[in-house]
């Protein structure tokens, strides 16, 4: 559904004036929008495996472990797919409340795409350099957006997220250096050029979620506090927004409708996409490719 349409269609939990701000800027935030109940479920799970982590020694398909990770001391960057590892997730992404949010700014037919998990481990938690989703995994359209949850309060200390306001209208970015290498990131005189006093910065307590359209120039900071910053990532698309290159973290849970029914006509915008590397033999993490890690460093997949 085209956004001209979504705007009139009936609210589920936003309000008029958050739906226009979602459109206008390319991103939202709703201040302690997800309950206790909700967070103590996450939690509960997500200890568990920060715990399971300490046993990984290399970062795989499933943990993608800073550099300085140990058993004693386990510093996460992202538990990748965590609707694949555990059911709770699933439930919370496929029918938590934050897919009323998503059906409010995409319409009413909703398909999930990829769901992540990124800690930032306190003291120094990577930051994460200027970029754009939708090259990441373009798709026929762009009614894509991402909906973040953070599960501890977040201040500024904390490395929160941050957007570009309007940078969803203007250009798609090349995410490529100057070598033609994948690096997951602005190039150095792009990002240069970008207005970052007018940044929006995104935090809040437990429960925040974030909104950001697929479109949207967005990074974040590191995280040099004390305290771990998880912020959980579901992605979802409208369902004739359809992928049109190898998903970067597939699933079994991919491409579900959570919400309405599936397209039957794909929609196509007229603004073209840059083309991201071929995953079809899987992804590292946004964080390796921004430092340019050696894949071979990583465990076998």
């Amino acid at each position: 559904m085209r956004p001209e349409q979504v705007r009139k269609r009936e609210l589920k939990v936003l309000t008029r004036e958050q739906r226009e701000a979602y459109f206008t800027n390319g991103y939202l935030v709703l201040q302690g929008f997800i309950g206790r109940d909700w967070l103590d479920r996450l939690w509960e799970v997500t200890n568990g495996f920060i715990d399971e982590s300490r046993s990984w020694t290399r970062s795989d398909t499933k943990f993608d472990l800073e550099p300085a990770h140990t058993a004693d001391e386990p510093r996460l960057r992202r538990l990748t797919a965590p609707v694949s590892h555990h059911e709770t997730y699933w439930e919370f992404a496929s029918n938590g409340p934050i897919v009323d949010v998503a059906e409010d700014l995409l319409g009413p037919d909703v398909v999930f795409h990829h769901s992540k998990l990124n800690f930032k481990w306190s003291g120094g938690g990577e930051e994460v350099k200027w970029h754009q989703d939708i090259p990441f995994y373009p798709h026929t359209n762009y009614s894509v957006l991402a909906i973040g949850l953070y599960m501890s309060d977040v201040d500024d200390e904390m490395g929160p997220m941050g957007g570009i306001p309007g940078s969803q209208h203007g250009q798609i970015y090349s995410h490529y250096n100057e070598h033609d290498e994948w690096v997951g990131s602005m190039r150095d005189e792009d990002a240069a050029r970008l207005d970052v006093d007018r940044t929006g910065w995104m935090k809040g307590p437990a429960g925040t979620i974030t909104v950001h359209h697929c479109r949207t120039v967005h990074a974040s900071m590191p995280n040099n506090s004390p305290r771990m910053r998880p912020l959980l990532i579901n992605a979802y698309s409208a369902a004739d927004a359809l992928p049109i290159t190898a998903h970067p973290s597939p699933c079994p849970q991919v491409g579900q409708v959570v919400r309405g029914k599936p397209a039957r006509w794909a929609r196509f915008d007229a603004d073209p996409c840059p083309l991201p590397p071929d995953w079809s033999n899987g992804y590292t993490s946004i964080f390796a490719s921004q430092q340019e890690e050696d894949p071979s460093l990583r465990a076998a997949e």
